[in-house]
């Protein structure tokens, strides 16, 4: 059923019962409306007293209110000033003095504490920015965008997690909890700050227990074309040491920053995800607590010294937050310290941690301390989900130094976040660990992914890295005594060893390129490429037959790949580079440059490139297959004594005319006999066109005519193979727009997966 249908259908459901199902908030979509009360909800934080006196009105009234919809700018790319100028003197200014359904429309404003203007929100709810003809432009832009990496639509909050991470280009980073990867978006940012190195030192892993929004993840990872992001399959609370090869020596891998965004109930997300309101409870809470500690508690382990782990999650609750802090910074004996960052992000309204909370459970019944909890209850509530009573050791663990968001202060998500910075290893981690020195079996550089055992899972036991031997048979003697006890002989145990899981399809090996393989002389002969080319970094993803796709890594990625292949399972990792043409040795060159990797290599080549005018750039995004002559002579005169086959097309802009597009593009392309034609993707095709100030909005289509093309639905269409394309290629674009659409589907829905358990919401 398309989607009109269902609306028509929602729309006479909505008429039979006699209402519009609550459409003025702009969330009904045909379903009955959820009321917004949860009588234990404001009882609960009532109590607590994390809303300052005078402000709980204001505070529910928000929650009840939508979301704003917020944006926020690719930063690293050297056009961000473009789409910035684009959405500010072009789209913005569209929305002036418009109203919707009767609700005048706001000019939308930039975050104030975000940088460089480039996070912006408005009152449009998600309704009315997708259904409203007026809008439609802007949507349409917005998705386009979107989908080809420009921007991103990601609530406010949950852009500070990163922002605070503190990331330079050379840090190693681990994304703990990555999906849906907005975050990691940002951290893949913040690597390249410097657009002019290819190959930054740092790197991200992205990893999330989820399997299917593994795949969503790499989607949006994709959509930033960096060789520095690995994304892999394990429970975060059980992620195994890596360990990476430096100067000959295998080392465990410590990161300098790790981002530690745990599942949780979700209760800060009320205004985009409804279903929190009748689902609450502070069982939810009790639930999570356990996980989330297990998670942070990993987290720290592989953190270097000096290192910085910003922990946060989507609820307001401090069960989820301070109790879990507390517990982590007591067992961590002074190996840890929040951090003060009350003068980061300056113009960001947060509130300061609280020191003292109770546990609820979901009857209502209220406990102040652990030796209040009758035996029949010590399953559902542990003894770290209560603050700590000693003043002393209260005041030193700074728990004001957290931040609280909380919704009506700048109408946003709730939120909280915590920033630790590692001064020493953890108590049971005083010895190094200890490096596994067997070596995965490889032929030559070819790295094989975990596989699925024949039950669908491979059990690989993490040892936990304790101290000295007398210590460790204490500490493993401690894990089963009670913790209050613990607490009075002053010793703190590591978290049980668990066994980790691998799970999902088995995934193709990374194979990388031997450094004589004779594939490579022709495409380094045809393209000129420089010495410094770092061949080794090139991988494929099939051990036999003909190799149809090259990818490239970073040197460091590379390095993680080859020393973990036992122990890691990686979903994807790479960004292609050249692609096999079926006739291509005709041509001089069996592969043909991929655009999505074209900034990477650009550096490299020396050879086949082509500077073209803005006005060559506008025929070559608008025409199919346009001929030679319809090019500018200066063009015309370069193409006239190049062979045929794969080019790089230029353009570098000319700062003498401020008013044409000031940033450099770099095109793949296509030398025919007659014809010069890019091979770029449409939604890049119409990002770059709309920086240039040429109208590509296309309105919708009246039903009945929405199967007939139109002329200018062929003019924008994605294009489709000429000489040296063969049919695979076409198929693999087919599949991934299917993909792309997919995942489109699921990220601009904000569809919350909502089970019979506690919601486990993430921004």
């Amino acid at each position: 059923m398309g989607r009109r249908a269902r609306d028509r259908r929602r729309q006479q459901q909505r008429q039979e019962r006699g209402g519009d199902g609550g459409d003025q908030t702009g969330w009904a979509g045909g379903y009955p409306e959820i009321v917004k009360e949860n009588e234990l909800f404001e009882r609960y934080y009532r109590e607590l007293g994390i809303v300052p006196a005078g402000e709980w009105d204001a505070f529910m009234e928000a929650l009840r209110e939508p979301l704003p919809a917020t944006l926020r700018i690719t930063g690293y790319k050297s056009h961000a000033n473009e789409i910035l100028h684009c959405l500010k003197n072009k789209y913005f200014k569209e929305l002036q003095d418009l109203e919707v359904d009767g609700q005048k429309i706001e000019i939308p404003q930039s975050l104030s504490w975000y940088p460089e203007e480039l996070a912006w929100h408005t009152n449009l709810s998600r309704k009315i920015l997708r259904k409203s003809p007026e809008l439609e432009k802007f949507h349409q832009f917005l998705v386009s965008e979107t989908e080809c990496g420009n921007i991103s639509r990601q609530e406010a909050v949950s852009m500070i997690p990163p922002l605070l991470l503190n990331v330079n280009p050379h840090h190693k980073i681990l994304d703990m909890c990555a999906a849906p990867g907005s975050k990691t978006a940002q951290l893949i940012e913040m690597l390249h700050a410097d657009m002019n190195v290819p190959f930054p030192k740092g790197f991200v892993i992205a990893n999330d227990v989820d399997n299917k929004r593994c795949y969503l993840l790499v989607h949006q990872a994709k959509r930033l074309n960096s060789p520095c992001i690995m994304v892999v399959n394990h429970d975060a609370s059980s992620i195994p040491n890596l360990q990476i090869d430096i100067d000959g020596r295998k080392e465990v891998l410590f990161y300098d920053r790790i981002l530690c965004d745990v599942p949780c109930s979700g209760d800060g997300t009320m205004r985009k995800n409804i279903d929190v309101w009748k689902k609450w409870t502070t069982q939810n809470s009790l639930q999570l607590h356990g996980l989330q500690l297990r998670i942070a508690t990993r987290g720290v382990e592989q953190l270097a010294e000096g290192g910085r782990m910003v922990y946060s999650t989507c609820s307001l609750n401090p069960i989820e937050n301070e109790a879990v802090i507390a517990s982590l910074l007591e067992k961590s004996q002074g190996a840890l310290e929040l951090a003060d960052v009350s003068s980061a992000l300056p113009g960001l309204k947060r509130m300061p941690g609280i020191t003292k909370w109770k546990v609820m459970l979901k009857d209502g019944q209220w406990f102040e301390e652990w030796k209040d909890v009758p035996s029949n209850r010590q399953t559902q509530i542990r003894p770290t989900m209560f603050p700590i009573k000693e003043e002393e050791k209260l005041k030193a663990m700074n728990l004001e130094r957290c931040l609280r968001i909380l919704p009506h202060h700048q109408n946003t998500g709730g939120f909280f976040v915590a920033v630790l910075i590692k001064k020493s290893p953890m108590p049971w981690n005083k010895r190094q660990p200890k490096v596994n020195q067997k070596l995965p079996q490889r032929t030559g550089d070819t790295v094989e992914t975990a596989a699925n055992s024949d039950d669908g899972s491979d059990d690989i036991t993490e040892e936990p890295i304790l101290a000295e031997n007398e210590e460790s048979k204490k500490m493993q003697k401690l894990q089963n005594s009670d913790t209050e006890q613990n607490k009075k002989e002053g010793v703190c145990g590591p978290p049980p060893s668990k066994k980790m899981k691998l799970f999902g399809f088995k995934e193709d090996p990374f194979v990388f390129l031997p450094e004589d393989d004779p594939l490579f002389l022709p495409i380094q002969k045809f393209y000129a490429l420089d010495p410094s080319f770092p061949k080794m970094n090139l991988l494929t993803r099939t051990q036999e037959g003909k190799k149809r796709q090259l990818y490239m890594v970073s040197k460091e990625i590379r390095n993680v790949l080859l020393n973990n292949s036992e122990k890691m399972k990686v979903i994807n990792t790479g960004i292609k580079v050249w692609s096999r043409n079926s006739d291509g040795e005709q041509f001089g060159c069996a592969f043909r440059l991929a655009q999505e990797g074209i900034y990477t290599l650009y550096p490299f080549i020396h050879a086949r490139i082509i500077n073209v005018c803005i006005e060559d750039v506008k025929i070559l995004l608008t025409q199919e297959n346009p001929f030679l002559s319809k090019f500018s002579s200066e063009t015309q005169k370069k193409v006239k004594d190049m062979a045929m086959g794969s080019i790089v097309l230029k353009y570098d802009p000319d700062p003498e005319k401020p008013d044409t597009l000031q940033c450099p593009i770099v095109l793949c392309g296509w030398q025919g006999k007659t014809s010069l034609r890019a091979f770029v993707p449409k939604n890049e095709r119409l990002h770059y066109l709309r920086m240039m100030g040429v109208e590509v909005f296309k309105a919708k289509r009246k039903e009945e005519e929405s199967e007939s093309k139109t002329e200018e639905e062929v003019q924008y269409k994605q294009a489709q193979p000429e000489e040296g394309m063969d049919m695979e290629d076409k198929e693999r674009g087919l599949v991934t727009k299917m993909e792309a659409e997919t995942a489109l589907y699921y990220r601009w829905a904000f569809v919350s997966v909502a089970g019979n358990g506690p919601c486990t919401s993430k921004i």
